[in-house]
């Protein structure tokens, strides 16, 4: 498979580019991976050449750095304080490191974040419009098994039926 770009409307008719499609590459001994020539597009789009890099449901998430001041912002604004939150945001913000891509085009990933994720030597790259996820090769079929699984259940199948898909 492999990443494209997609340009969509936003506010005032603007084109904004944005991560879609996957792909499977690997992450080196080191921990650094190529980033695919799509998707380094939507970070110079977003006016960066690094990533804001997290940890969230067995994978790790990656932002422009634009898009992660807004996640920031948002999460700043809103007036639940409650024990979860504090945690999310020790966790999620805590956890997050910029990764500059080099000469290379690759970002280096840090070993807690490899650690968390799984990542060893098969990767998947999962654009996912305002980001994309690096996968395990192993939590990536793990999750496609999954989804088949929750694909067979109505509920789901009307959720995904609002989309219009």
């Amino acid at each position: 498979m492999y990443f494209y770009a997609l340009k969509v409307d936003i506010c005032g008719g603007q084109k904004r580019i944005m991560f879609r499609g996957s792909s499977f590459h690997t992450i080196d001994a080191k921990g650094r991976l190529i980033i695919p020539k799509r998707f380094r597009e939507v970070m110079e789009n977003g006016d960066c050449g690094s990533l804001m890099v997290s940890r969230m449901d067995k994978c790790l998430v990656a932002y422009t750095l634009s898009d992660w001041e807004k996640i920031e912002s948002k999460i700043l604004a809103l007036a639940e304080k409650s024990e979860n939150m504090r945690r999310f945001r020790r966790v999620f913000i805590g956890g997050a490191f910029e990764c500059n891509c080099d000469k290379q085009d690759r970002i280096l990933v840090p070993p807690t974040l490899r650690d968390y994720a799984g990542l060893d030597k098969e990767i998947v790259l999962v654009g996912v419009l305002d980001h994309f996820e690096i996968w395990s090769r192993e939590n990536w079929d793990q999750e496609n098994t999954a989804m088949e699984n929750d694909i067979k259940r109505e509920d789901v199948r009307n959720e995904i039926a609002k989309l219009g898909i």
